[in-house]
């Protein structure tokens, strides 16, 4: 994504810079020695980079005033913490993924979540990644999960599960399913599944290729630094 990222940065004219485990920049984009660098010398940053990081970056780039669009995936509490208090200080756009057609995907899945009551529709997430990638289920799972989960009124906590195995006995009515299948190189494949006694709906965005994300990650930079200070979503650029 990085790579992917610089190129699609560098077509729009808009790359500074950035940060790189190795040293060396994919492009030849000058390479900063950390976050807190990069943060003074850009207008935005775009950060894909690892959960481990949030809480850091959250710090710096509200120290700095600058604005950050995040596409970083799996941190936790801690995290949502930390981008919270960031917030209050600069604009930010945090989504699991950029792409839209899994964001209208987003809005579908809440309104099917809603129309079809779970004691009727059993609802499960099937997704798949290229086999590097680290985290499961991943975030754009779970947010296709959220969405069905608030359509109904419910927490997603409350209700997921990640694991069948063994004697696991019969399915609970309220259950948000999700199966996470890993190989090869595949950018995303992601289906929400409404199945009852009679029918079956299916929900179900592909990827064919990861620059999808990273030109939806500069149309989303460009749109941010228009913005005040504040948590926003995919949907707020979209306008739905």
């Amino acid at each position: 994504m990085g790579r992917l990222l610089a190129i699609e940065a560098q077509a729009q004219a808009i790359c500074a810079g950035g940060t790189s485990r190795s040293g060396q920049s994919p492009g030849g984009q000058p390479v900063f020695a950390s976050i807190t660098a990069l943060a003074k010398n850009a207008d935005m940053v775009i950060d894909f980079t690892h959960a481990s990081t949030v809480a850091e970056h959250a710090a710096a780039l509200a120290t700095a005033k600058t604005p950050w669009v995040l596409g970083t995936t799996g941190y936790g509490a801690e995290g949502q913490a930390a981008i919270a208090r960031a917030a209050l200080t600069i604009p930010i756009i945090a989504a699991p993924n950029f792409s839209t057609g899994v964001n209208l995907a987003l809005l579908l899945a809440e309104r099917l979540g809603a129309a079809l009551p779970a004691p009727d529709y059993d609802a499960e997430i099937l997704e798949m990644h290229h086999r590097q990638k680290v985290d499961a289920p991943s975030g754009t799972a779970l947010a296709l999960g959220r969405a069905v989960a608030a359509g109904r009124g419910v927490a997603l906590e409350d209700v997921m599960v990640t694991a069948r195995s063994g004697h696991a006995g019969p399915r609970g009515d309220q259950e948000i399913g999700f199966a996470a299948l890993r190989g090869g190189q595949i950018a995303g494949s992601h289906s929400v599944l409404f199945t009852a006694a009679g029918e079956q709906i299916s929900l179900t965005h592909h990827a064919f290729d990861r620059a999808v994300f990273a030109k939806g990650a500069v149309r989303a930079a460009l749109w941010l630094q228009n913005q005040k200070p504040g948590l926003y979503s995919m949907r707020d650029l979209l306008g739905f």
